[in-house]
């Protein structure tokens, strides 16, 4: 079975979003860049939510920077009721219906691992049915308060984590990987 890694990137104080916050927070650096390019470099199908998926679909489909170049090449699925087929955006297959039951059918059938990014809804609901085995939290050295938007981690349910790893980027990036608890909580 393909593993399912949630990759979400938060200020300080746990928002996903700010006005006017900008990609990564206005934090972007070298380690941050090959770290991005490391992750998209391996091979590995993108599953994301539908506001995700516009979102990504606008830039990168026609964009033609390395990253987005990669991101149009990759296998995609995009988790929605409400989109329809064809999807614009090459290499997108639609997951329609209950959600444990496509992404547990996708996590049986892929060769290769899951990876999420961003989506914060599907993400919050994929771990409260117990389909993410890694859950990567990016936190950016940044305190939104008001301007803050998208609580990271709002609408999951109470989960016990262990800590897999810990990586500074750039000597202000702090990445912490987690694995869910069996039973704790």
């Amino acid at each position: 079975m393909a593993e399912l890694i949630a990759d979400l990137f938060v200020s300080l104080d746990g928002f996903a979003k700010g006005v006017d916050a900008g990609p990564f927070f206005g934090y972007s650096g070298p380690e941050l860049a090959s770290w991005v390019s490391d992750a998209l470099g391996h091979p590995h199908l993108v599953v994301m939510g539908r506001v995700t998926y516009q979102a990504l679909a606008e830039i990168s489909s026609s964009a033609t920077d390395e990253v987005s170049t990669r991101m149009n090449d990759i296998p995609k699925a995009v988790v929605s009721n409400t989109l329809a087929e064809p999807l614009a955006w090459a290499n997108t297959r639609l997951i329609r219906g209950d959600l444990g039951a496509g992404i547990g059918a996708l996590k049986r059938q892929s060769p290769v691992p899951l990876r999420s990014i961003g989506s914060i809804t599907l993400v919050a609901g994929m771990t409260r049915l117990g389909l993410v085995d890694r859950l990567r939290v990016a936190v950016f050295p940044l305190i939104l308060g008001a301007d803050g938007r998208e609580p990271g981690l709002a609408g999951h349910g109470r989960a016990g984590l262990e800590l897999a790893g810990a990586t500074v980027l750039d000597s202000r990036i702090v990445m912490l990987e987690y694995r869910p608890m069996s039973g704790r909580g």
